[in-house]
């Protein structure tokens, strides 16, 4: 067997075991998975934007009282 062959019958096995691996149907491909994922998508863009305002109205008050009210009236 030369080089090139040996090379060509590796590659050949690589494919083949991960044809194997792989499952035949994935469930994202059915209309079951999709839709499934589309009915999830928009709670967790929900949760992420929530916790991103929840940081920033914490941040806002830690400015304020720290920052602000320390001053006191100012005018």
């Amino acid at each position: 067997m030369t080089s090139s062959n040996h090379e060509v019958s590796v590659a050949n096995e690589l494919s083949v075991a991960s044809q194997s691996d792989m499952p035949k149907e994935s469930s994202i491909t059915t209309g079951s998975g999709v839709a499934e994922i589309l009915r999830r998508g928009p709670r967790g863009a929900m949760l992420i934007a929530s916790v991103a305002v929840g940081m920033l109205f914490l941040g806002w008050l830690l400015f304020y009282f720290v920052l602000f009210m320390r001053r006191g009236y100012v005018g």
